[in-house]
């Protein structure tokens, strides 16, 4: 297979890293020239500046976006329109314009398209959605997800103040850069209806973009929920917890464990962590999904059709907070 990767910051680097841990060498970089890292893991790789060039000279079969959020469409559209299969990192977009005609590309080209939440892949997180399908802690009634973690951390290499989380004009923000809890409780509950949110900038960072968020979710059939994210908090804290009529299941990013207590075990139970889990796993796991889906053996586990909504959650929490109201969610294509 040929691949083009477009976006060579940290998430691009780690796609172009496992393709090749995957067998996969025919891989073409569509460059800016505006990536802070050094060059030195591109020796011998092909490099083009126009996209139009690129897609027309070597006729990929499939092509990761992975350059700043308000980009990604610039790419996406053309490739999706020149027949490509498409990995699109979260969130699809900065906001609703353009992706009809993302949706057309994709259904004029015949390509198929996986959005980069990546969490899907996590065993954890997977094993969680198995216990609520089993109903191990019988009718969810409410869950709330954390995550926390300070933003000069997660690339010390680079100012932060310049990178794509924290600017408004490449689709920064807490809410749309930490938008994962958005598609993995719709994975777990089913359609968001409504939210309601407060957004503020209240850390010493110096952001232009919202750094910190209280969200809550109705949805269609299921519990209530709410999600705390910043980019503050030190050390780092991501986790989840889900409380039933009959127990409660609680996962930790920290370790990757699910622990669950049932009225039917009376006792707390653990599924660990694989042996010698580490977090790029789920990354390498989600490139090898891809692969099946550009050879035709599987269907996207997370669809174009899901990135859109769990964008429109996003979109639907900026426009409640700035409206201080609750805000409906859209539901175009679904």
């Amino acid at each position: 297979m040929r691949f083009i990767i477009c976006g060579l910051g940290s998430i691009g680097r780690r796609h172009l890293r496992n393709l090749m841990v995957l067998g996969q060498h025919d891989v073409v970089l569509y460059r800016t020239g505006k990536s802070t890292l050094p060059d030195d893991e591109f020796s011998g790789l092909q490099v083009e500046y126009d996209l139009t060039t690129a897609l027309d000279r070597w006729q990929p079969d499939a092509v990761v976006v992975a350059n700043p959020t308000s980009m990604h469409l610039e790419v996406a559209i053309p490739a999706v329109e020149a027949g490509c299969h498409l990995l699109i990192e979260k969130p699809v977009s900065h906001s609703m314009e353009g992706i009809d005609n993302l949706r057309t590309g994709l259904k004029t080209g015949g390509g198929r398209a996986l959005v980069g939440f990546q969490f899907r892949f996590h065993p954890g997180l997977i094993a969680v959605k198995r216990l609520l399908e089993d109903e191990a802690v019988g009718r969810p009634i409410s869950v709330r997800a954390h995550w926390g973690e300070y933003l000069p951390d997660w690339h010390p290499w680079e100012d932060y103040r310049l990178s794509y989380s924290a600017r408004a004009d490449l689709g920064g923000g807490v809410v749309l850069t930490l938008c994962h809890p958005f598609d993995y409780f719709r994975w777990f509950f089913g359609e968001v209806v409504d939210v309601a949110a407060v957004l503020g900038s209240l850390s010493d960072l110096g952001l232009e973009v919202e750094d910190t968020a209280e969200i809550s979710l109705t949805f269609e059939e299921g519990p209530l929920a709410s999600i705390h994210l910043d980019y503050n908090q030190r050390p780092a804290s991501h986790w989840l917890e889900i409380i039933g009529v009959q127990g409660t299941i609680r996962w930790d990013n920290s370790d990757g464990e699910v622990h669950w207590w049932s009225t039917h075990t009376n006792g707390w139970q653990t599924i660990p962590a694989p042996p010698g889990f580490d977090r790029n796993i789920m990354f390498i796991n989600e490139m090898q999904h891809f692969l099946n889906v550009v050879a035709g053996k599987e269907e996207p586990v997370c669809t174009l059709e899901d990135g859109i909504r769990a964008l429109e959650i996003a979109l639907a929490v900026k426009q409640a907070a700035m409206e201080n109201r609750r805000s409906l969610i859209r539901s175009e294509g679904l």
